[in-house]
């Protein structure tokens, strides 16, 4: 952080990106700055440009969401509970990241990385779900990541759009995964 620069602001600058381009994934600096209730100097003083700050959104919603995964699923007795833990504690984080979803943030190597690690681990639970019989072991896994991705982007889009409550969205995505792609089908 530059000399001058205080957390709190960037605090409130973060918390303001997140808030703004969740609303409206198109905004400008102007429009986080004046949500943020500081000049668009001050912004540009801790974000020379929009890139810069969706690459610090990025890693703030990578390190909430590896967050609200590892409290979800520190007990998780098998790999679909994982999966079914993991899904319930991303669910509620949509209004923050949702519009990450639709961002090109992976001109950034290291969000890149993150991104990919995050895959890698959802990648080793399908395979282990697989191995134990519970998600058809046919399917490609992935098939099955890409299909409980969407899942996740369909029950923030919900609950964004006020048709459910995050709870509600992640019960209907979580009995779509289940179902739709159990071994028994």
């Amino acid at each position: 952080m530059r000399s001058g620069s205080s957390p709190k602001t960037l605090d409130a600058l973060v918390d303001a990106g997140f808030r703004v381009l969740s609303r409206n994934p198109g905004a400008n600096l102007a429009d986080v700055a004046a949500a943020a209730g500081v000049t668009r100097a001050t912004l540009h003083r801790y974000f020379p440009s929009r890139d810069a700050l969706v690459d610090t959104l990025a890693g703030r919603a990578i390190e909430e969401m590896d967050a609200a995964v590892d409290a979800a699923c520190q007990h998780s007795p098998s790999a679909m509970a994982a999966m079914r833990d993991c899904l319930f504690a991303l669910v509620p984080l949509g209004d923050r990241h949702g519009f990450l979803a639709h961002e090109a943030v992976i001109t950034n190597p290291t969000i890149e990385a993150e991104f990919e690690r995050q895959q890698g681990e959802l990648v080793a639970l399908v395979d282990a779900a697989k191995r134990d019989g519970v998600l058809a072991r046919d399917l490609p896994t992935d098939w099955i990541v890409r299909a409980y991705d969407y899942l996740i982007y369909a029950a923030w889009e919900a609950v964004r759009d006020q048709e459910l409550v995050p709870k509600q969205a992640a019960e209907a995505a979580w009995r779509t995964f289940a179902s739709g792609l159990g071994d028994s089908v």
